[in-house]
Parts: structure tokens; sequence; C-alpha cells
């Protein structure tokens, strides 16, 4: 009866083991597919309002088409769109909010941000077909309380100096159309056309730069300096990692600390292994000693624990990994059918720059995942497997006689 007990407890710790590295792999695997998922929404959502790259002058550059056609020959640099930017303040129906005040070529800004694919009313050409019209942000709008055909003001920091007073320069300003890419922008920019930005500053046809977009996001700040090394004018270059490169760092460093942590879960499963094997070791030494004494070699004997402990890990692995590529493919629609059933909401888009969970599956972060598993699982029954190799079979067979 004790041995039965015995032999179900060595059980139980086996399937705990299995059930351990189960868990750690398919939960591993989820969460750094979300994780994959925010990266990649960040770069498509920010990162794709953002320009990877400027060549500026602010207020003075009158060369952006020559800058332009350089930057459109360098074989990395896939977009070039001349800009004005300028902190200001927005007001309307007695609501004033600061923003980010952008003017932009309506021809060419597309080759550079995401804006005119994410237009939720009107269209980014109506800034040529209506004079002083702007574009603003959803959220910004319903803050404001104004759609498309309502008026806003601009005000800039440029001051308009008469007779009687000193007083910021502003002009009156036609919506034409609401954006809505699902961050922060959307509760702080208005855009309008390059143009119009230009007049309302005195700019007289100059502007501030030219911004740039490149097949190579974390070559930007390279590419542009290569392009400004071939202007005979002295420029300014930046990128987008002085605005959005904290952000991007952080999700990054997330990754690595969550999948550090999660990976814990793997550990402890295979030090559940190694015991669950410690103790069928020693609950089987007069089995063992029988085989020694039949003529199997320490190797052989090895072999055996090895391979049971490593088909322990191998079907946890397994169904883990099975178990996790389904819940990363199909999260986003799990937790949607949460959100509507119980009526909650995980994320708030206006705390985060998205409403929904993000995942994107990458098949190298499962092999690495399930390559690392699989050694830890091989390295757990190295102990267990040597232990049993070692037992004599006259010293086992006499303490059970």
């Amino acid at each position: 009866m004790r041995a039965k007990r015995r032999n179900h407890f060595i059980s139980f710790i086996s399937a705990l083991s299995m059930a351990g590295l189960t868990l750690g792999v398919m939960v591993l695997i989820i969460v750094l597919s979300v994780m994959n998922g925010f990266d990649q929404e960040m770069r498509n959502r920010i990162l794709g309002m953002v320009p990877h790259a400027t060549i500026s002058l602010p207020g003075e550059m009158r060369t952006q088409q020559e800058i332009i056609d350089k930057a459109l020959e360098h074989p990395l640099v896939v977009g070039a769109s001349e800009y004005i930017e300028t902190q200001g303040m927005v007001v309307a129906n007695d609501n004033t909010r600061g923003a980010l005040l952008s003017g932009v070529n309506p021809d060419t800004v597309g080759t550079v941000s995401i804006l005119p694919e994410n237009m939720i009313a009107g269209d980014i050409s109506d800034l040529s077909d209506t004079p002083f019209s702007a574009i603003v942000g959803s959220t910004l709008a319903r803050i404001l309380g104004v759609g498309v055909g309502d008026k806003i003001t601009l005000i800039v920091p440029e001051m308009s100096v008469n007779i009687a007073s000193i007083q910021p320069r502003f002009k009156r300003f036609e919506v034409v159309g609401l954006f809505e890419v699902g961050a922060e922008l959307d509760a702080n920019l208005v855009v309008t056309h390059i143009d119009d930005l230009g007049k309302l500053m005195l700019y007289g046809g100059a502007v501030d730069g030219v911004q740039l977009k490149t097949t190579d996001l974390f070559k930007a700040r390279q590419i542009a300096l290569e392009v400004g090394r071939k202007l005979t004018d002295i420029y300014y270059v930046g990128d987008w990692t002085r605005t959005q490169g904290n952000l991007f760092q952080a999700i990054q460093l997330e990754k690595r600390l969550v999948g550090l942590l999660l990976f814990m879960i793997i550990a402890v499963a295979g030090f559940n292994t190694v015991s669950s094997l410690v103790m069928l070791v020693t609950d089987k030494q007069a089995e063992i000693a029988v085989l020694r004494t039949l003529g199997a070699t320490k190797r052989q004997i090895l072999s055996i624990f090895m391979v049971q402990g490593t088909a322990i890990g191998l079907i946890g692995i397994t169904v883990g990994v099975v178990l996790g590529v389904i819940g990363a493919l199909t999260i986003a629609d799990i937790l949607s059918w949460i959100e509507n059933t119980f009526n909650i909401q995980f994320l708030n888009a206006n705390v985060y720059f998205i409403s929904y969970i993000p995942s994107e599956l990458k098949w190298s972060d499962v092999t690495i995942i399930a390559s690392a598993s699989f050694l830890i699982s091989v390295l757990s029954t190295i102990y267990p497997a040597w232990k049993a190799s070692r037992i004599s079979p006259a010293e086992a067979l006499r303490y059970e006689s």
C-alpha cells in the first residue's frame, strides 16, 4: 500500500512538471506575441505619423525641393515631404487647447505619413481645395465640440505689431477633415496646408524642413546624415528617437523582462522534473539493480532515465506550443468576446494608443522558446540519470532483501 501511494505521488509530481512546462511555454508564447503586437502597433501608428528623420532649418529653408530631390536619390529613402511645425493654441466654442500645428504638402505627405489613410472624415486633398482649412484629430475635435464644416481659431507664437498693442497672430480655419490613429496625436495635432500655416507665421515661402521616410527605421539618422552631406548648406538633422525613442525602448525592455520572468515557470517545471526522477530512481533501486545484474551497462541505465525525463518534457513542450500558438492567434478575439459579454474594457483608448489587445506571432520566438525549454528538460534529467547509473546492484539488493 505504501509503495502504491509512493508511486502515485511520483506520478503526480511528473504530471505537475509536465503541466508546468505546458503552462510556461503556452503563456510565454502568448505574452511575447502580445508584446510583439504592441511593438508593431507602435511602429505602424505612432511612428507612422512621426517622420523617421528630418532635415531642417526652422523658418529659413527655401531649398526644400533640392533637398527632396537629393533625398529621393538615396536608395533607402522612400518618401520626402516639406513641413512647417509649431506649438500653438486652438480655440472653438469657448474651449482652448494647446496643440501641435503641422503644415504639410497634401500631395506628398502620404509618402512620409499614414495620415491620409487614417482619415475618418474628409480627405487630405481638401486642404488644397479650401483656403485656410484644417484637419483635426478625433479626440481634439470631440473636446472642442467641432466637426467638418465648423470653424476653429489657430493662434501661433508669432506676434502682430500695431500702434495700439503687440498681439499673437491668429486666423480662423475651417475644419475639412478628421483623422484617428488611436494615439496621443488624436488629442493634440492640427494639420493645415503648408502654405496657409506659412502665411500665418509670416514665413514668406520658407519652410521648417523636410521629413524623410526610410526603409530601415533604425538607420534613419545615419541615412539623413548621408543625405545632408550631399547638400551645399548646413542643416539640422533629427530622427524619431528624439520624440519616441524612450517609448520604443520601454516596450523592448518590458518584453525582455516579462519573457525572463515567465521563463522562470519553465525553470521551476524543470526542477520538478529533477525531483520526480530522483524519487523515481530511489523507488526503483531494486529494478535498476536487477537490470545491472542482467548485464545492463551504466550508459544504458543513464539512457533509460534521460529518455523518460526528456519524454515528459517533450510532451509538455509540444502541448504548450500548440496551445500557445492557438492562444496567440485568437487572443484578440477571445478578449473582445469577454469585453462584449461582461461589458468591461481592458484598454482605454483615451489612456493607451490603442483600444484592443494586439498580437503578432513570430515563429522565431516559438522556436527559441521550444528549444530553450527542451534544453532545460534534457539538463534536468542528467543528475537523476547519473544517480541511477551509479547504483550498486549488491547494495541495492541487500537493502531490498
